[in-house]
């Protein structure tokens, strides 16, 4: 049974979807809100965990980006989500653009290069086909600074305005309510690193909090979805990405060691719409709705 909510999150490559957002996307389509996930590319500059499919890297076959659509589509089946597109699908695809600095990063064809109202039309198109009452999406450094997730942050935020405007294309104008940026507290990774070392691990090679460009401060959430119950959605659909998240990498080390919150919790900053409905004892809206 559907009602008459509906949120549209917008992502730059296949996973990012379920580390940031796995739990509060399975969460919301349980209880029948209509969630739409928009992937801006395929991912086919990706590193390849996958000894035996290594040969998709785009070194050499460069058959990545098909292989990440089908980890995507099993991700999307595991969290309940049947709505999921690539920007510009079917007219237009835009590729992945590596690191800033990179030699892909300069092709003609990749997502950082992409015309910022081209890409933003095609997002209206779905904004006031979908008419979300919310937007998830990255903050303006993409929350750690890869090029596609910066622009992903411009191009949600662009098509969230034009979609607005009734003189900008054809169709009604639809406003977006409420504006979410995806958040990750320093406090909560400080314990993660803390748990990771007392195992013999470590988390991404960092030696501190600080090294990490994607820790927040505290003092930026505004919201946490408790997404505990749906732990075994998300982690089911971090496995459809085999490519991308090592079975034994620090993602599940940290899950093993810290239980279900770590994975479970999910963090995110309001920037358009007010905070509202059930606060926690930190003052945190507990959902994006409100």
């Amino acid at each position: 049974m559907m009602n008459e909510k509906r949120m549209l999150l917008v992502h730059a490559h296949p996973d990012d979807e379920t580390i940031n957002n796995g739990a509060t996307m399975a969460m919301y389509a349980k209880s029948g809100v209509g969630v739409t996930l928009v992937t801006c590319t395929r991912g086919e500059e990706g590193e390849v965990l996958v000894p035996d499919l290594a040969h998709l890297a785009s070194s050499q076959t460069d058959g990545l980006g098909k292989h990440r659509e089908t980890e995507l589509a099993n991700a999307m089946s595991e969290l309940g989500v049947t709505d999921h597109r690539f920007l510009g699908a079917p007219d237009k695809k835009w590729r992945d653009s590596g690191m800033m600095g990179t030699e892909p990063n300069n092709r003609a064809d990749v997502f950082w290069q992409a015309d910022l109202d081209e890409a933003a039309g095609y997002l209206v198109k779905i904004i006031r086909e979908v008419k979300p009452q919310v937007l998830v999406t990255y903050d303006e450094m993409g929350g750690y600074g890869h090029p596609d997730h910066i622009q992903a942050h411009r191009v949600a935020m662009r098509g969230a305005e034009l979609a607005a405007d009734a003189n900008f294309g054809t169709g009604e104008p639809w406003e977006i309510s409420k504006i979410y940026w995806n958040t990750m507290p320093k406090s909560v990774i400080a314990e993660g690193m803390a748990k990771m070392k007392e195992i013999g691990s470590d988390f991404f090679g960092a030696e501190n909090v600080d090294d990490l460009p994607f820790a927040k401060p505290d003092e930026l959430v505004t919201t946490l979805i408790d997404g505990t119950k749906y732990i075994d959605e998300k982690m089911a659909a971090m496995k459809a990405h085999p490519t991308q998240i090592e079975l034994d990498g620090p993602f599940f080390a940290l899950s093993n060691s810290l239980g279900n919150e770590v994975w479970g919790h999910e963090y995110y900053t309001l920037v358009k719409g007010e905070i509202a409905g059930t606060l926690d004892e930190k003052g945190r809206e507990t959902d994006l709705f409100a």
